[in-house]
């Protein structure tokens, strides 16, 4: 046994010799101490580099046998699906997670504005993270087109012309973006370079970035409270824990639960009732034939929806683009001088129940036909969603916050 754990050992001098492997793992778990009061907003940080996993895993496989080609990329998705072994399971659990990881991003950024997460000295990490939800946005658009179904042919065709848009360079812009004056064939073979490779080289290199930029600063806590500012005679935060093992076994209790729901869709309702899968994406694409009602899945219809409520082309992607910069502008647009939700007042509180309604009311009148009750709807949520960020600099400086404890409850 001895014998064994100085083999053990040796090899790790060896490696530490020539990689700093032992100093990672120090630096970045064992001796990384987060704050001792994490709750249950804490697990999506982690979930969401699992469904990352799962995503660059099963597209791996997938890529071995999809054909981006206009006349096959239907007929290989088929073949996937029915032929190859496993087949449809690994297509199943790429087009779950993508759903699973917008999903967890989307409460880990709620997570944020319950807690502040973004205030000094936290903004890069925050705009790290918001970097990282738009190229997640652009690898879910771009993978939206390789099944050449009805929809993605149609959803694409939809979100690429609304470049053309912007005065003066905007046709050029959508020609690039195309590789063709239609979405074709050359379309399909671009948005597959970029969802296999570029964007993903990209995603992963701003997850590595996020993380050292969060461990440099130190985890943000429900308190607000930086433990780094009092420590005791070893230098240790007296109000934190190391990351490893205390919350490595916790979130794997996180992991294990999420796994049996992701599970349980992936094998029981891969479809989600038409909102993880669209119907009309097991057609293949036809130039000819318009669906009755054209949408983007429903983690991008926030945006699309606010396009839809202004009849103006120009001022609809004007309004949608100001929508989504908006989300960046947060650091220096909160004047309070608290942090956690435990500790403001009414005015933010409000504000953020309004926000979130509004973000969800959006998100789900994009996916239903624009008539009459859900323009206006759609009109009165953007409204509501925008000043959330117009008057965030008077209301989050007016709101009557309650004292922080110097020390985590």
């Amino acid at each position: 046994m001895s014998s064994r754990s100085g083999r053990r050992s040796r090899l790790l001098d060896w490696i530490d010799a020539r990689f700093p492997l032992s100093k990672l793992w120090n630096e970045h778990a064992a001796k990384y101490y987060a704050p001792k009061n994490f709750n249950f907003w804490y697990y999506f940080g982690s979930l969401a580099l699992l469904v990352l996993f799962i995503q660059i895993v099963t597209g791996i496989w997938l890529a071995m046998y999809y054909k981006p080609d206009a006349g096959q990329a239907f007929a290989s998705i088929e073949y996937i699906m029915r032929d190859v072994e496993w087949g449809w399971l690994i297509r199943y659990m790429h087009s779950t997670g993508a759903s699973a990881f917008f999903i967890v991003i989307y409460l880990h950024m709620f997570r944020a504005l319950l807690y502040g997460s973004y205030k000094r000295p936290r903004e890069l990490l925050w705009l790290i993270g918001m970097t990282l939800y738009f190229l997640l946005m652009a690898e879910a658009f771009f993978g939206y087109l390789l099944p050449w179904g009805q929809m993605s042919y149609w959803g694409a065709k939809v979100i690429t012309s609304l470049f053309g848009a912007i005065p003066v360079i905007g046709e050029d812009i959508a020609l690039w973006i195309r590789g063709d004056y239609e979405v074709s064939d050359a379309t399909l073979n671009r948005f597959y370079a970029f969802h296999v490779i570029a964007v993903p080289l990209v995603l992963i290199g701003m997850v590595v970035a996020h993380l050292l930029a969060l461990h440099e600063v130190g985890s943000n806590n429900p308190d607000g409270v930086e433990i780094k500012y009092r420590k005791d005679s070893k230098g240790m935060p007296l109000d934190g824990i190391p990351f490893h093992p205390y919350y490595t076994v916790k979130d794997l209790v996180g992991i294990v639960v999420f796994l049996i729901l992701f599970a349980l869709v992936v094998f029981f309702i891969p479809e989600m009732g038409g909102w993880f899968l669209e119907h009309n994406n097991f057609e293949p694409a036809n130039p000819i034939v318009t669906p009755e009602h054209i949408a983007p899945l429903w983690y991008l219809t926030p945006f699309y929806s606010i396009l839809r409520a202004i009849p103006d082309k120009l001022l609809g992607v004007l309004a949608m683009t100001l929508a989504m910069l908006a989300l960046f502008l947060i650091p220096w647009l909160d004047k309070s001088p608290v942090r956690s939700i435990r500790y403001r007042g009414p005015l933010y509180k409000t504000a953020l129940a309004l926000f979130t309604i509004s973000f969800i009311g959006l998100g789900y009148l994009g996916t239903q036909n624009p008539t009459g009750l859900y323009t206006l709807l759609a009109r009165i949520f953007s409204a509501l969603y925008f000043l959330f960020f117009l008057l965030m600099p008077f209301y989050t400086k007016w709101d009557k916050s309650k004292p922080v404890p110097e020390r985590l409850s």
